[in-house]
């Protein structure tokens, strides 16, 4: 399983930067995990590839990439851009973004090969496939309803967090896993800002060390943190390197990593 995290920021160069605004995930070249960055920051063999688009929630630095995807293809599309989501979010979707003010609905449209957007509503807890994969989706702690994801291709597993804030059924899924390559967290704030993470239900360094103590296979599981505000990301890795928590890393954003 390759997993990649698109760029999404630009440095004073102009050059692919390490801060993360938006949230995209392209696993094989074929899936995305959420579509922040899913029409600016794939490759044009990736915008071939990718049909099947898995989302965690509705937040725009989730979604924002997806209408433009959707609308880059659209007359090339032999088959429909497959958007995997909770029932609240496909709603949510047609409702405040393909609802004809801010987007066109493309789940109404068709091009000459047919339709060019089809939903697939999953339910927490209830494995799915996405292309090659097999994916649960699990609940988490967040403002708004999100979800997590264990997936696998049948010879990696990996599990991600999603955005989320304090939690426990997620990790009572992901123990339950007799094995993981891979956990990706989210640590959007420093700890100073607790009371803003509190507030936007995310997790701060101090908070992320207290989850990793229900993690069942920390330790023998590498760690990968994601989703870093981007105004503090150096901050916040500073703090985490202090914490010396086993097997704790950094996820490069445009790095390849293979499980």
């Amino acid at each position: 399983m390759k997993v990649k995290l698109l760029p999404t920021t630009f440095d004073h160069n102009g050059c692919a930067s390490q801060r993360q605004h938006l949230c995209c995930f392209v696993i094989d070249d074929r899936v995305a995990i959420d579509a922040g960055s899913l029409a600016m920051a794939t490759t044009d063999e990736q915008k071939q590839s990718i049909r099947d688009v898995v989302l965690t929630h509705a937040h725009l630095d989730h979604i924002a990439g997806l209408p433009l995807f959707i609308d880059d293809l659209f007359a090339a599309l032999e088959k429909p851009v497959c958007v995997y989501a909770a029932r609240e979010v496909v709603e949510i979707l047609e409702r405040d973004i393909f609802n004809w003010d801010i987007y066109p609905r493309f789940s109404e449209l068709q091009n000459k090969h047919g339709e060019v957007l089809q939903y697939e509503v999953f339910e927490c807890g209830r494995e799915f496939a996405a292309a090659h994969l097999k994916i649960k989706a699990v609940k988490v702690n967040h403002k708004v309803p999100t979800v997590g994801f264990v997936i696998s291709d049948g010879t990696a597993k990996i599990a991600i967090s999603g955005d989320t804030a304090e939690m426990n059924g997620f990790w009572q899924i992901v123990n339950d896993e007799e094995k993981l390559d891979a956990l990706l967290i989210e640590c959007a704030f420093p700890n100073d800002l607790q009371e803003l993470a509190c507030a936007s239900h995310h997790l701060t360094p101090k908070n992320l060390k207290l989850e990793l103590e229900k993690f069942a296979h920390r330790g023998e599981c590498p760690v990968y943190v994601v989703n870093l505000k981007p105004r503090y990301c150096e901050k916040v890795v500073a703090e985490l390197k202090e914490l010396r928590i086993e097997n704790l890393h950094i996820l490069r954003v445009g790095q390849v990593y293979e499980w």
